[in-house]
């Protein structure tokens, strides 16, 4: 089953959160927030806008690796993507945080 997983980053003592699918892997990982309210807040905005396509943000780096970000309506990003390979990976990885994301379950974890 899919699942966030929230955790208190040790470096500057924010707290962060990953969308993890069935198999595991790190679909969708925030930047730090500066409480745990603030950050389930965000769990609860990528449920909401992962449903809209037009929140979904492709780009290239500058090594020709492809990415996502997911923004709220507020144009603020929620959260990015890992770099992936081609551009079928990236896409697969949008679908999986829209089929995801409503229903993952929320983990607290040790980082």
């Amino acid at each position: 089953m899919a699942k966030f997983e929230v955790y208190q980053s040790g470096k500057k003592n924010e707290f962060r959160f990953r969308l993890k699918a069935d198999n595991g892997q790190t679909i969708l990982s925030s930047e730090g927030y500066t409480t745990k309210a603030s950050c389930l807040n965000g769990i609860d905005s990528v449920r909401k806008n992962a449903a809209d396509p037009k929140r979904f943000n492709k780009t290239t780096t500058p090594t020709n690796m492809f990415r996502f970000s997911l923004t709220a309506a507020n144009n603020q990003i929620i959260g990015v993507s890992q770099n992936y390979k081609s551009e079928s990976g990236r896409d697969n990885g949008i679908e999986s945080v829209k089929r995801n994301a409503p229903n993952a379950e929320i983990k607290e974890v040790d980082e």
